[in-house]
């Protein structure tokens, strides 16, 4: 055994139990709001034998890499110093595609990384960024995993009985009578004539149902009530899920195109400025957008980052008294313009 490799385990030997030594993905799971993304699950193992599962992003797997190549690699790949060290290379970002199989397939590639990662010398383990990303914050314990495809072993089948279908058209339901085209995941596409079977009222305006084998949410007046949901039902019963309206405005030379978009995220919730802007792309399906908001005098400002976004909604809540909105629709609004619309200024310019 060389003199180096005693020095590594001996530098390994002293380093605190709760250093994680592996980590393995366990899982994906899609995170729903501003805009849609998937978390992976991860499984972390320490030096002390415990093990604890993390929910991250894949852009928190790209800034702690920045962080670490910035810190640690070396000028010349060929020359490394005594304290930097070669780090494995992380999968790149990809713009265009489906975002469940872009990180289903990132899974093989993000396990290497992390398995070369923490196989790097025993000090860069102790680098403060690297022990914070694979720490178990108090909101990824509290955080209850749906599935954990990856670590259960394969069972036998049990066959289960079905129970007794119960008869529908005695369930609360409804006729489409426009079509209706949802936006995202989270609402139903509707044909005229089709019959949806409802599961709750979202807000005044907003339902919940399902058709086809599937379900989301849909606007009321696209519908005409068959068979009304009991009385009883109320908004956020039974734990499920209450959705938000964000009201926006498309301003082109053609006219103005409105659109009330469903969120899950609570009326208190302040959006980041990346995550509005990608939303606002996919509602209206243009890239080349810039986001504004009204000020009190009516003027439109233009939003550039997260403090303009405070401002926004610091803004629209003091407007809160003077305009009457639905119960659940966020007390600010969105004005979307095409970004080479020089009309539109921020309020520094």
């Amino acid at each position: 055994m060389s003199l180096q490799q005693l020095r590594d385990e001996s530098d390994f030997d002293q380093l605190p139990h709760n250093i994680p030594i592996s980590a393995t993905i366990a899982d994906i799971e899609e995170k729903k709001g501003f805009i849609d993304y998937f978390m992976f699950v991860i499984e972390v193992k320490t030096k002390g034998g415990s093990k604890y599962l993390i929910y991250r992003r894949y852009r928190e797997f790209f800034n702690l890499h920045q962080i670490l190549e910035d810190r640690y690699c070396p000028e010349d790949p060929d020359k490394p110093g005594p304290n930097t060290c070669v780090l494995p290379s992380l999968p790149g970002k990809v713009y265009i595609g489906n975002k469940k199989e872009i990180a289903e397939s990132r899974i093989p590639e993000l396990n290497t990384y992390m398995k070369r990662l923490l196989g790097l010398p025993a000090w860069l383990l102790l680098d403060e960024d690297l022990r914070m990303f694979f720490y178990q914050t108090d909101q990824d314990s509290q955080h209850q995993p749906r599935a954990l495809r990856r670590l259960r072993p394969p069972t036998r089948k049990v066959k289960t009985v079905e129970p007794p279908k119960s008869d529908l058209f005695s369930s609360p339901r409804a006729e489409a009578m426009f079509d209706f085209r949802g936006n995202g995941k989270a609402e139903l596409n509707l044909k005229r004539g089709e019959v949806i079977f409802l599961l709750r009222r979202v807000n005044a305006n907003w339902l919940e149902g399902t058709v086809n084998n599937q379900t989301g949410i849909f606007p009321q007046s696209f519908v005409k009530i068959i068979k009304p949901l009991p009385e009883s039902d109320s908004e956020g019963e039974g734990g499920a899920h209450t959705y938000s309206c964000l009201h926006c405005s498309l301003l082109t030379p053609s006219g103005v195109h409105t659109r009330d978009v469903c969120v899950q995220e609570d009326l208190t919730i302040q959006p980041t400025y990346k995550d509005l802007l990608s939303r606002m792309r996919d509602v209206f399906k243009v890239d080349d957008i810039a986001l504004n908001y009204r000020d009190p005098e009516g003027d439109l400002i233009r939003i550039l980052d997260d403090e303009d976004v405070q401002l926004m909604i610091k803004e629209g809540r003091g407007q809160q008294g003077k305009v009457k909105r639905p119960v659940n629709q966020f007390p600010w609004e969105l004005h979307v313009t095409m970004a080479s619309d020089l009309s539109v200024y921020n309020s520094e310019a």
